[in-house]
């Protein structure tokens, strides 16, 4: 019997996500650390899930070296992304209109 291949994989292990490389599906049971969870949501491939709980202004970890902080909490198996995090060294995008000043060009 094969034991099967977790669609997570750990870069580092000081890291405190997980980069998905297999979609994961919400309802899906997985397991990080000997910890099972069941996915809330659906994570697409080459995002990250926590690998334990954060709270705002926590750094995240990949690769083993900071790449941004947290801007609100996030539970273990969490999604981390741009609507949770920002990075600490340049500026993020995105292509949500916030406020402006539509009509005057």
């Amino acid at each position: 019997m094969s034991t099967p291949i977790s669609p997570l994989i750990l870069l580092h292990p000081d890291d405190n996500v997980l980069v998905v490389r297999a979609a994961v599906h919400a309802g899906d049971h997985l397991d990080i650390d000997g910890v099972a969870f069941t996915a809330a949501q659906d994570v697409t491939v080459g995002h990250k899930l926590a690998r334990r709980a954060m709270a705002p202004g926590d750094k995240v970890l990949k690769y083993g070296a900071p790449i941004g902080s947290m801007t609100s909490e996030v539970a273990l198996g969490g999604h981390v992304h741009m609507h949770n995090m920002k990075s600490d060294y340049i500026a993020s995008h995105t292509r949500q209109v916030v406020g402006g000043n539509e009509g005057s060009h």
